[in-house]
């Protein structure tokens, strides 16, 4: 059986209360889909985020008699412990004999001959509300694909860790990538379920097609709540600090600066060999299934760590810290080699690269996202399933 043990990594662990209260993500809610999968086979993209409790949603519905044909993996793989950026092989999972077909190598949508003999498609992953995270490109390009060859799509709703705020700039969408497909800010505020009514409710799909979608939704959620996730959603965000600080540390993903790969505190940190000891150093270093070659590999870096910083703070700020991407900026000597081509691609566009390097002040730059921000909170209210946070 693939049954997953929960992860005590930092904060990821939450009370018990009430069921009557408690989140229920959309796989709990089995009375809901069931009936919808009876004689049907059935296929999913999922990882190993996709869990009923402890217990992997593959077996549970294997245990339930549904007959399930294939998996369709993404970045991570279906185990959750390949790195970043590695691309995966198609293999069959060795516990249940299932084809597993990745959605992360040569191709990132399911192919007409992936799809024979599949009557109706799942997505079940966690997301942290990020644009750069990758899962939501995946759903894109599976609903392209379920909407190519007629198969109904379920999406199985989970509850978004980072769903208490919207910030960023908007995706120019001349700078569209894997990293970044849609008209929308950095930090959404969205489930992944209502983000795929979004996508279909605006055909944003190939040419303007809609899938046929149903989201099963999660119950007690709101885009108030606080959610602490019961595992990790992927190597390099190991405890709920590290998706809280995800958001803002991406960006310096795009430049010379290190945010922790390669450490046992990945996105908590940021720092650089050339920075001034400021009694904080770490030493990024290969890890086979989170960092094979994390930047400045075996190289004291000097700067910061962030792992003080607690739910409160975002709670309060509701908001990108954009103050560590300008200090690392004003801080690094040879400015000329601190981005790289990929911060364009994270930021969707040239204006944050621009304004950094005029020295535009950290609100002048906020100011400037406002009135895409309020254009996309305008499509963003279509969509919510979910009670919004206060404003």
């Amino acid at each position: 059986m693939i049954l997953l043990a929960m992860l005590s990594c930092g904060g990821l662990s939450s009370k018990k209360v009430d069921d009557e209260k408690r989140i229920q993500t959309g796989c709990e809610q089995t009375d809901r889909y069931l009936p919808l999968l009876e004689g049907k086979r059935v296929a999913l993209v999922a990882n190993h985020s996709t869990i009923i409790g402890t217990t992997h949603l593959v077996d549970s519905l294997l245990t339930t008699g549904v007959q399930v044909v294939r998996i369709f993996s993404p970045e991570h793989g279906f185990r959750g412990d390949v790195a970043d950026g590695v691309p995966i092989e198609n293999q069959v999972d060795s516990t249940t004999g299932i084809p597993v077909i990745s959605l992360y190598a040569k191709k990132r949508k399911p192919l007409p001959e992936d799809l024979e003999g599949i009557d109706v498609m799942i997505f079940d992953i966690q997301d942290v509300g990020a644009r750069f995270y990758t899962y939501i490109s995946t759903m894109h390009y599976l609903m392209e694909a379920c909407a190519e060859n007629t198969i109904p799509l379920l999406v199985f709703d989970r509850p978004n860790p980072n769903g208490f705020y919207v910030d960023g700039p908007v995706l120019d969408t001349n700078f569209r990538s894997f990293v970044g497909m849609h008209p929308v800010p950095v930090v959404h505020g969205m489930t992944v379920g209502e983000f795929a009514l979004m996508i279909n409710g605006e055909r944003w799909l190939k040419e303007g097609e809609q899938c046929n979608l149903t989201v099963i939704p999660c119950s007690n959620y709101t885009h108030e709540s606080i959610y602490n996730l019961p595992v990790r959603p992927s190597p390099n965000l190991p405890n709920q600090t590290a998706v809280y600080l995800y958001p803002s540390l991406c960006f310096l993903e795009g430049t010379a600066i290190s945010i922790g790969r390669g450490t046992d505190f990945p996105f908590q940190v940021f720092g650089h060999p050339d920075f001034p000891d400021m009694g904080f150093e770490f030493t990024p270093e290969s890890r086979p299934h989170s960092s094979v070659s994390p930047l400045l590999m075996n190289q004291k870096c000097y700067g910061f760590d962030l792992r003080d910083y607690t739910d409160k703070y975002f709670l309060d700020t509701r908001a990108i810290n954009l103050s560590w991407l300008i200090f690392a900026y004003q801080s690094f000597t040879h400015k000329e080699n601190f981005f790289n081509g990929y911060f364009n691609t994270l930021a969707g566009g040239t204006t944050l690269k621009e304004q950094i390097e005029q020295g535009v002040d950290e609100q002048a730059i906020r100011d400037s996202w406002q009135p895409g921000i309020e254009q996309f909170m305008k499509i963003r209210q279509k969509y919510l399933l979910y009670p919004d946070y206060s404003k």
